[in-house]
């Protein structure tokens, strides 16, 4: 065990130099716990144990559970950058931030061996092959090696061309070279060096250097055409221009801007988002962004020098010039460090930020996809919480009253289940016993039937029933509950318009829901949905009064006499576009001639 006595600890410290370097904090189980960098090692290091770090409740953490340090000694700043960055790569310790691993991304690989093959992979070996990315976007992986392919006949088999296995032809020629996808250096047919010129071409397109593949291809064409080999000509035209095109594609910045790595950062108190972009010769070529979990209280410029070291080592990156948001020539001043504030550079920055920013939201809208999966429990639960229910609401009711101008009083009843709603269940009832309009009497007449039917019929009871209204219309539904003996049996609130108040029984002091919280936005569904389905149906029953009503002015034709007809044809245009032969099937020839007269007359 590592000796963790304080005295110990600050013995380590007061003997730390004051020169720039790597330092490494260790626990008692001797593993590695953070590892860091430091212009002067005692002052970084003993920060730690200054009050002024306590006031940051990680670091407390961390620091409590230091039980040795060891550090190494370097020549510069960018030395420790270095170091550190192949150090927490190494060992990952527990509190300091990590790239997230890149293995889903995939990569263009060119294959170390004979007669190399190009094709992508999410898997980077240490095999000595080169490999191009990571790439975002499989489709732009996809696009390019489409384009190669178009350009170059490469092998795609995995044949071992060695030249001991080529000389004894022990592999023959496949579909690929028949029709036209390789030139066959399986029997010899294809030599190296023209193999490894097209290979090296490949190398400079990948990179984004297409000048000099164009300029190439240019010359063989020029050649070719001198000697009258105008079809062989024609190939390599086609080629040019299959680069153009590719490269039209591309987002052009400016041509004067030749080679340069474009870094931005995004973050929050959890997370950082670094994108990065390679451009040459003026359009973008490449663009990765990296999600790093934020383990103590990281600034951005300890996390972009960090990021920025790490992704310029892994696409072995040799621009000259870094675009950045801060000024870090202390860790990088073999480069050119660019702050732009305007200009084309400026815009680079910018496009920069918004690829770190979209991949930044596409990361939360996957989250709550992914949360979504489990959505329907976690929102219960959370209303069962704010409601302080005894059970979690699998199945809610919403009652809502609806009368228009005082006329027409009806109810609804919506269900929802597993927070869903259930249209099938849905309701509409009649208020049929309350005389007048009294929407305290008409809500204590519809929730009793309600129950008083569910009972009866010996179906499950709700765990919830949300009421459209105040304290009043709550007392009215709570009177029915308590006549059925289900006070207590099952949970009721009510919702009051104005402030989104939730009343409970017996509790003169309302609730009050966070307005952004999923427990109110679900009542909020509950109650609109209530709501709509109620006026629907009162718009409906007022409808078919004003039919029925100008029917009635017909000689002859009384309130069965309608009810027959609406039942038979459904609508009022069902009845107008009826012949006399199907009304006088329903209600007799007089009747029907009476009734195509009312509609011909009300036409005229």
């Amino acid at each position: 065990m590592v000796n963790s006595d304080q005295s110990y600890i600050h013995s380590l410290i007061d003997a730390l130099p004051d020169q720039p370097g790597v330092y490494q904090f260790y626990d008692r189980k001797e593993s590695i716990i953070y590892i860091g960098k430091a212009k002067n090692l005692k002052k970084r290091v003993s920060s730690y144990f200054s009050k002024r770090k306590f006031e940051s409740y990680k670091i407390k953490v961390l620091v409590d559970k230091i039980a040795d340090i060891k550090y190494i000694v370097v020549n510069t700043e960018p030395d420790a950058l270095l170091l550190e960055n192949n150090l927490i790569k190494k060992h990952q310790p527990r509190y300091n931030i990590l790239l997230k691993d890149d293995k889903t991304f995939p990569w263009i690989c060119i294959k170390k061996e004979p007669f190399p093959r190009v094709f992508s992979t999410r898997t980077v070996l240490k095999d000595g092959s080169q490999y191009f990315g990571p790439y975002t976007s499989a489709y732009a992986v996809k696009t390019l090696l489409t384009l190669i392919r178009q350009i170059y006949k490469l092998r795609t088999c995995k044949y071992a061309l060695t030249d001991e296995n080529i000389s004894r032809r022990k592999f023959k020629i496949c579909l690929e070279y028949h029709i036209g996808n390789c030139k066959g250096p399986c029997e010899g047919l294809q030599n190296k060096e023209d193999y490894e010129e097209s290979i090296r071409q490949i190398q400079e397109i990948i990179k984004g250097n297409l000048n000099e593949v164009v300029a190439f291809l240019k010359e063989e064409m020029v050649q070719r055409a001198n000697s009258f080999r105008f079809e062989e000509a024609n190939l390599f035209k086609e080629k040019i221009e299959i680069l153009a095109r590719y490269h039209s594609k591309s987002t052009i910045v400016n041509h004067a801007i030749h080679d340069v790595d474009v870094f931005s950062i995004v973050s929050d108190e959890n997370e950082a988002f670094v994108n990065f972009l390679k451009v040459v010769k003026g359009a973008v070529i490449q663009a990765h962004t990296v999600e790093i979990k934020k383990k103590l209280d990281e600034t951005d410029e300890d996390i972009l020098a960090f990021a920025v070291t790490d992704l310029r080592a892994r696409i072995e990156s040799m621009s000259i010039e870094i675009i950045l948001p801060v000024d870090l020539k202390t860790y990088f001043p073999e480069n050119r460090i660019t702050v732009p504030k305007r200009g084309d550079k400026k815009k680079l920055l910018e496009l920069s930020e918004r690829n770190a920013k979209t991949y930044r939201l596409d990361k939360i809208k996957r989250s709550s996809t992914k949360k979504g999966i489990g959505g329907t429990d976690r929102i219960l639960n959370t209303l069962q919480a704010d409601l302080r229910l005894q059970e979690k609401p699998i199945h809610i009711e919403c009652f809502d009253n609806s009368n228009i101008q005082g006329s027409e009083p009806v109810a609804a009843c919506v269900v929802f289940k597993r927070g869903k709603p259930a249209k099938r269940e849905y309701r509409h009832y009649n208020i049929k016993e309350v005389v007048g309009i009294d929407d305290f009497a008409s809500m204590e007449e519809v929730v009793y039937r309600r129950y008083k039917r569910m009972m009866d019929e010996k179906q499950d009871l709700p765990q919830l029933v949300v009421i459209d209204g105040g304290k009043g219309q709550l007392n009215s539904a709570l009177k029915s509950l308590i006549k059925l003996n289900l006070k207590g049996r099952i949970a009721i609130i009510g919702i009051a318009k104005r402030l989104e108040e939730i009343y409970f029984p017996d509790d003169p002091v309302p609730l009050y829901i966070d307005k952004n919280s999923e427990s109110l936005k679900l009542i909020q569904n509950l109650r609109n949905e209530a709501h709509r389905f109620g006026i629907n149906f009162h718009r409906q029953k007022r409808s078919n009064t004003m039919m029925h009503s100008a029917l009635e002015e017909i000689p002859g034709v009384g309130s069965k006499t309608i009810e027959k007809l609406f039942k038979k044809f459904k609508s009022m245009e069902g009845i107008k576009n009826s012949s006399c032969v199907e009304l006088a099937g329903e209600v007799g020839e007089e009747k029907a001639k009476q009734i195509l007269k009312y509609f011909k007359e009300e036409n005229t």
